[in-house]
């Protein structure tokens, strides 16, 4: 999962609107993960592929797939709550 990990801190143009501040949000994120790294004796990973595009709208083809079981959900239970 970690490589979804950087994409939560590149601003999509409707959060740079809303003035989020995501160099603090991101260090924040990196002391208490390095603290769960370290107490679980791993090493955060470097230099690895990062997924990018969620935010815009692009999606790998898995994505239909699971649009359409919730798709289901919401057909066959209608009104239903998670």
């Amino acid at each position: 999962m970690w490589r979804y990990t950087g994409e939560m801190f590149v601003p999509a143009d409707y959060e740079k609107e809303a003035g989020v501040d995501f160099l603090t949000l991101k260090e924040d994120w990196s002391k208490r993960v390095q603290a769960v790294f370290d107490e679980a004796t791993l090493q955060v990973p470097v230099n690895t592929f990062m997924q990018n595009g969620g935010k815009t709208g692009v999606h790998t083809e898995y994505m239909g797939y699971i649009l359409t079981e919730l798709q289901y959900m919401q057909r066959a239970y209608h009104n239903c709550e998670w």
